[in-house]
C-alpha cells in the first residue's frame, strides 16, 4: 500500500546522496528570500531592493533544480546579478572596505541571513560535486549571489541611517591601510 503524499514533506528525502540536502539548503534560501519581500514592499526608498529580490527568489529555486533535473541558470542570468553587484557595490564602496557585523535594520539583517544561507548553498553545492558532476555556472551563481545580498544589506542599512559596525578579528591580521 502507497503512504498518502500528505506524510512525504519531499519525494527526495531519506536518499543518501548529498544532492537532497542541496535541494534543502536552497528551499531554505528561497524561503528566507520571500521572508525579506513583505518588509520591502512598505519600504518605498528600498524598492529598487524589491524589485531585485522579486527577480532572485524564482532563481534561487532554478539554482535548486539544476542539479537533478535541467540547467536553468544562463550566462545571461549571472550577468544580469553582475550587474545588480555592481550597481550595490557603487553605491555602498566607501563602506565595505572593510569586514563588518551582520546586523542593521529589519531588512538589512534579514539580508545577511539570505547571504549566510547562499553561503550554505554554495557549500551544499561543493558536497554534491564530490558525488557526481555540477555545472561552474551554479557556483559562481551562488558565490555571487551571497555577495549580491552582502551589498544589498549594507545599502539597505544605509537608506534606514543604520552605521555598519566594522568588525576587528583578534583572529586574523587585519590589512593596514
Amino acid at each position: 500500500m502507497r503512504k498518502e503524499s500528505r506524510y512525504s514533506c519531499y519525494p527526495f528525502m531519506r536518499e543518501k546522496s548529498c544532492l537532497v540536502d542541496y535541494e534543502i539548503r536552497t528551499d531554505s534560501l528561497t524561503t528566507r528570500i520571500g521572508a525579506v519581500l513583505p518588509i520591502l514592499r512598505e519600504d518605498v526608498p528600498c524598492k529598487v531592493v524589491l524589485d531585485d529580490l522579486q527577480m532572485i527568489q524564482p532563481m534561487a529555486y532554478h539554482v535548486n533544480g539544476s542539479v537533478r533535473g535541467k540547467l536553468a541558470i544562463t550566462q545571461e542570468d549571472l550577468e544580469w546579478l553582475s550587474s545588480r553587484y555592481d550597481f550595490y557595490v557603487n553605491e555602498v564602496r566607501d563602506v565595505i572596505q572593510q569586514f563588518l557585523l551582520p546586523q542593521g535594520s529589519t531588512a538589512g539583517s534579514l539580508l545577511h541571513i539570505c547571504r549566510s544561507e547562499a553561503k550554505k548553498s554554495y557549500r551544499a553545492l561543493h558536497k554534491v560535486s564530490e558525488e557526481r558532476e555540477v555545472p561552474e555556472i551554479l557556483f559562481d551563481y551562488l558565490g555571487l549571489l551571497a555577495n549580491v545580498f552582502f551589498v544589498m544589506a549594507v545599502y539597505v542599512n544605509k537608506i534606514h541611517g543604520v552605521i555598519e559596525i566594522p568588525f576587528i578579528s583578534k583572529s586574523y591580521p587585519s590589512k593596514k591601510k
